[in-house]
């Protein structure tokens, strides 16, 4: 199955990556490792995780406080956030 991305899922992957990489130099790499495995895992197991909202899952991170919120279309998983999940939780609901 195909991933695509909301462009502003793709700025919060991107901001989170630098913001890792500034902290430890490496770090950043090591979380773009994390969340491609997860995503390896969500087209594997679309359904694996407990739903949001409707149509809508959130698959956690293992290592960092980060949640893959996607939407299973016909063709397609969508990544609606890479959210940090010591935030506002649910900041994202707006998009869907």
């Amino acid at each position: 199955m195909k991933i695509n991305f909301l462009e502003i899922a793709q700025i919060e992957l991107d901001e989170a990556i630098e913001y890792y990489n500034y902290e430890i130099p490496g770090l950043g790499d090591v979380f773009l490792t994390e969340v491609l495995n997860a995503l390896d895992r969500i087209c594997d197991f679309p359904e694996a995780w407990q739903p949001c909202l409707k149509r809508t899952r959130r698959c956690q991170t293992r290592r960092f406080p980060y949640g893959i919120i996607y939407q299973i279309r016909e063709q397609e998983i969508l990544v609606v956030a890479i959210a940090n999940l010591h935030r506002k939780p649910e900041y994202w609901r707006d998009r869907i």
